[in-house]
């Protein structure tokens, strides 16, 4: 638990060091304070860009964040020297994955802030971002993991942030798009929050929910056999 909350702490330092992956945590709340409360069209569903932003959010910072601090940490040799401290693969991975979890939870409840919710859909909000944000982190870290290097790291993350943060955005604007987005866990938190105000999680939902978490628990599983259980 030491090297946990030792490894939690180390974090917060790097990160308000690192402007490139602070800006992750903040950059998407400010967008949905500014676009709620400036643009106003007939027609749109309330709460338009709390919702949008949200799911990007989601599939965005935490994926991103958390490939960037592993492989960054593995090409500096910092994460060698921390195995040779006697901190364990899984301490380092949980320290590094409740703090990202947890700021974007914060980032999270300031976007949740600008929806105009009731305390229960607030809850139903956060519960269904916290399990998403869950599975991001998991891609995250099996990326990170498997890259040597923050470049490389980077550029698998890239292609795969764009897909989960933008195919919900894409799914309202194409039905062919929406039939194929419907297998992701972004697109099935995008449609809960959408129907927040009278939620009713389907067995499909949960299905398909529970399949990606299976599948992003099994490419993390992989990527950490490889790596940490063969360090170089």
């Amino acid at each position: 638990m030491n090297n946990i909350k030792a490894i939690f702490k180390k974090q917060v330092k790097d990160t308000i060091k690192n402007k490139t992956i602070f800006i992750q945590f903040i950059m998407f709340p400010i967008f949905t304070l500014i676009m709620s409360n400036s643009i106003k069209i007939e027609g749109m569903p309330e709460n338009f860009f709390v919702n949008l932003f949200a799911t990007m959010y989601i599939g965005m910072a935490p994926l991103t964040s958390m490939a960037a601090i592993i492989s960054e940490e593995k090409e500096k040799n910092t994460l060698r020297v921390l195995m040779m401290s006697n901190v364990k693969p899984y301490e380092y991975l949980l320290g590094i994955g409740i703090y990202v979890w947890s700021i974007c939870i914060m980032g999270a409840s300031f976007i949740c802030a600008a929806g105009n919710y009731s305390m229960q859909e607030r809850l139903a909000f956060m519960g269904i971002v916290a399990v998403g944000i869950l599975i991001s982190l998991l891609i995250g870290a099996a990326i990170g993991t498997c890259s040597t290097t923050q470049m490389m790291a980077t550029s698998i993350t890239l292609p795969v942030m764009m897909v989960f943060a933008f195919l919900p955005m894409l799914s309202l604007f194409n039905e062919t798009i929406a039939k194929i987005a419907k297998f992701s866990y972004s697109q099935q938190i995008s449609l809960m929050l959408a129907q927040i105000s009278n939620l009713d999680i389907r067995m499909e939902t949960v299905c398909i929910i529970a399949v990606n978490i299976i599948l992003s628990v099994i490419f993390f599983t992989a990527a950490y056999r490889i790596d940490f259980s063969h360090p170089k």
